[in-house]
C-alpha cells in the first residue's frame, strides 16, 4: 500500500459514518448488517449487543467482509471500499473506553441512547482489521479498483 492510497482509504473512513459488514450465519450463508463505525486509522470499531446475531456469528467465524461507500449522485463519482478482515471482541477496559470516546466524538447523539448501567454489560465492542482493501474509485475511469493487501 503506498501513502496516496492509504491517505484516500483512511479519508473515506474518516468521511462515512456506516458500513456493511457481512458475517457467516450458523448456517453457512452470509449476513450482510448495516452498522455505525468509529476508525483510528485503518483500524475500525463498532459496538453491539452481545447477543446480536452478527456478534454470534463473529464468536463462531471472526472472518467478515465489510463495504463503505461515499455518497454520490452519478456513477463516475463512486469511491468506497471493500474489504475483507478479521474482526475481535475487544474486552480491555481502556480500549472500550477508548472506543466510547470515539463513539462520543463521531456520534454526539449517541448520548441519548447511553444504555442503562446494569446494561452496559450486553454491549459487545468489536475492532476489525482490514486484510485486503479494494479501492473503488470510478473518478479515474469507470469500475477503476486498486486491490491492495495490507
Amino acid at each position: 500500500m503506498n501513502k496516496t492510497q492509504k491517505d484516500q482509504i483512511i479519508s473515506i473512513l474518516d468521511d462515512v459514518d456506516d458500513m456493511t459488514i457481512a458475517t457467516i450465519r450458523p448456517d453457512g450463508f452470509p449476513q450482510a448488517t448495516t452498522v455505525s463505525y468509529m476508525n483510528d486509522g485503518l483500524d475500525i470499531y463498532f459496538m453491539t449487543l452481545s447477543s446480536a446475531q452478527k456478534a454470534q456469528n463473529i464468536s463462531r467465524n471472526n472472518k467478515v467482509s465489510l463495504t463503505i461507500n461515499r455518497a454520490y449522485k452519478t456513477w463516475e463519482e463512486i469511491e468506497g471500499l471493500s474489504m475483507a478482515a478479521v474482526a475481535s471482541v475487544v474486552t480491555d477496559p481502556d480500549e472500550q473506553q477508548k472506543i466510547g470516546a470515539m463513539l462520543m466524538e463521531k456520534f454526539p447523539q449517541a448520548i441519548n441512547y447511553d444504555p442503562p448501567e446494569n446494561e452496559m454489560a450486553n454491549i459487545a465492542f468489536f475492532h476489525v482489521k482490514p486484510v485486503v482493501v479494494s479501492l473503488l474509485d470510478y473518478k479515474i475511469s469507470f469500475g477503476h479498483t486498486e486491490l491492495i493487501n495490507v
